[in-house]
């Protein structure tokens, strides 16, 4: 009996202490030697987790440049068939206006069969082809035919599935992807995920495999870098309207401008750090 007493006050001191690490010891305990962090490791995650009710109808129904820079800082979510999930935060995207906007794939107001998800309520997405072989992904917005492309995320938990992925699609031999190589593209993006011609026309705000939720690391003004679109071709005045949007610093970015990034902290919109 007394060595059982012994043994009880022992379990009382324990759970009466606070015997856990503090988060940031356990967080480091993630970290891989090389820099690269482990799935679980993001300083974003932790806190993105706790908020996981997905943006509604309303976030998606504002005009495309206005939801294209709103954006940035918000979650990216894709669901696998298997149930485990894919984070990202959304670090760069484009605005397309329809219409007027001679880069957009509605120009002219033309609607076809390939593009109709442009047309639908804002939040669906919209998933084309490129070259044969890659998808990028948009999400409509308002304005008839308006959509914003989501160029980069940084990549926040399920980085090794995301990796696998991507090597999946490359050929031959090839080195591991560091972690910032794992969604700076809007195609590879699409491959990290596993999002395809099959996503087009799903809504964000009711789909079971892929959603958004709020950021709790939002960006300022001052964050935030516009400048032109890429890969747009000659498409006269608006291959020059500053167009796309990036978190300024990032290095999941996919192309920094580092001409704008100067005449903006020249002209004091951000100090350079």
């Amino acid at each position: 009996m007394p060595r059982k007493r012994k043994l009880l006050a022992q379990l009382s001191a324990l759970q009466s202490s606070s015997s856990f690490p503090p988060f940031d010891a356990l967080e480091n305990l993630n970290a891989t030697p090389d820099g690269d962090s482990a799935p679980k490791s993001s300083k974003y995650f932790a806190t993105e987790k706790k908020n996981s009710s997905r943006l509604e109808a309303d976030f998606f129904n504002q005009p495309c440049v206005s939801l294209a820079r709103s954006f940035l800082g918000q979650i990216l979510v894709r669901k696998l068939p298997d149930g485990r999930e894919l984070w990202g935060r959304i670090v760069e995207t484009e605005a397309y206006l329809g219409g007027e906007d001679e880069a957009s794939h509605s120009k002219g107001g033309k609607q076809t069969q390939r593009n109709a998800a442009m047309f639908m309520k804002p939040g669906t997405l919209y998933v084309y082809q490129i070259y044969g072989i890659y998808f990028c992904v948009n999400v409509s917005s308002q304005g008839e035919g308006a959509a914003v492309l989501l160029r980069s995320l940084e990549p926040l938990q399920g980085l090794d599935v995301m990796r696998e992925l991507r090597s999946a699609s490359r050929k031959g031999p090839t080195k591991p992807l560091k972690d910032w190589q794992l969604c700076n593209g809007p195609s590879k993006l699409c491959q990290a995920l596993g999002i395809d011609k099959a996503f087009d026309q799903r809504d964000l705000t009711e789909d079971a495999a892929i959603w958004m939720v709020p950021g709790q690391d939002l960006p300022g003004e001052q964050d935030v870098v516009a400048t032109t679109r890429i890969g747009i071709g000659n498409r006269g005045e608006w291959a020059q309207k500053p167009l796309r949007f990036y978190l300024r610093g990032n290095k999941f970015v996919s192309v920094v401008d580092k001409k704008t990034e100067r005449e903006l902290a020249a002209g004091g919109q951000f100090s350079c750090s």
